[in-house]
């Protein structure tokens, strides 16, 4: 049973109800939830919402059939917008489920947050976040800050690790302008990993000039369908120089033990290359977010 803050109160209030009841000589069922005519799951309905964006859209749609599966009545309530706009939504209760993104979601709610490594800020985000909200077990796929490198650089020089940038030459960094300043930017890589590199900003064509050979380094999401269609190579970060950031259903407490069995093995299943494999199919072969979905808990056999 995954406790809350409102397990004691929830169970002195079941144990008063049975014992009124009991008094009385009532015959309806005391634990039978009564329906209040909205999307609550009191009225066995629950709301998953997303993001207006769609590798967000192709998760929650994941978690909106594999919930249906489990025999759950569900409301669907997409492409609400970005955190400033769902975020009240799921404080009040509207939305029940939402797919979020750990490192993100706790700079949200904790902006001076030092946690950087996947387990660091998975706990610290449980801390964060505001009563009545809770997350689920969260899964290995990413979207996230990354070094990237092509394939054929990777196997040229031997590369698995950013760590091993160090022994790899002369290097140039690409990414966005902002890069150059950040914490994970040329200076923290040479701070947690020893490496010197030169900085281009490459904005909007980051990827082209990988590809092309114009930068050696590139900054690119993990989960950009790109790293596929390229065939590009994800360095390990094993010093946790970016913010960790995992796929992680956020859900209202008062749902959590109902949906944790159908949603764990689901995050459990959905890896990092899936998920980029899940945004070829949006954006390259532009396959529905139903059909995507679909097919995805068929092949894991989650249908």
């Amino acid at each position: 049973m995954r406790i809350t803050r409102r397990t004691s109160a929830t169970v002195a209030a079941t144990a008063t109800a049975l014992l009124a009841l009991t008094a009385c000589g009532g015959g309806s069922d005391p634990l039978e939830p009564e329906s209040d005519g909205g999307g609550s799951p009191a009225s066995g309905t629950i709301v998953v919402g997303s993001q207006a964006y769609y590798s967000n859209e192709i998760v929650a749609e994941i978690y909106a059939q594999a919930l249906e599966a489990g025999g759950f009545t569900v409301e669907r309530n997409f492409s609400i917008g970005q955190r400033d706009a769902y975020m009240p939504a799921l404080e009040d209760g509207e939305v029940q489920v939402f797919p979020e993104y750990t490192g993100n979601l706790l700079q949200f709610f904790d902006p001076e947050t030092t946690a950087t490594s996947t387990d660091d800020v998975y706990a610290a985000l449980q801390e964060a976040l505001p009563e009545g909200l809770t997350v689920l077990e969260q899964s290995p796929a990413t979207d996230q800050d990354s070094y990237t490198v092509t394939a054929a650089f990777a196997e040229q020089h031997g590369l698995t690790t950013i760590a091993d940038l160090a022994g790899a030459g002369d290097l140039t960094l690409g990414g966005p302008a902002e890069l150059e300043q950040r914490p994970y930017g040329p200076k923290g890589l040479k701070d947690v990993y020893g490496v010197d590199v030169a900085f281009e900003a490459t904005g909007d064509t980051t990827v082209q000039d990988l590809v092309a050979g114009t930068v050696d380094v590139a900054n690119v999401f993990t989960a950009d369908p790109r790293i596929q269609t390229e065939d590009l190579v994800v360095l390990e970060d094993p010093e946790a120089l970016f913010l960790a950031s995992h796929v992680v259903p956020l859900v209202a407490e008062d749902v959590a033990d109902q949906v944790a069995d159908v949603l764990d093995p689901v995050s459990a299943a959905l890896t990092p290359e899936g998920l980029v494999e899940l945004n070829v199919q949006s954006t390259e072969e532009q396959s529905s977010t139903e059909d995507i979905a679909a097919g995805w808990l068929e092949e894991n056999g989650l249908a």
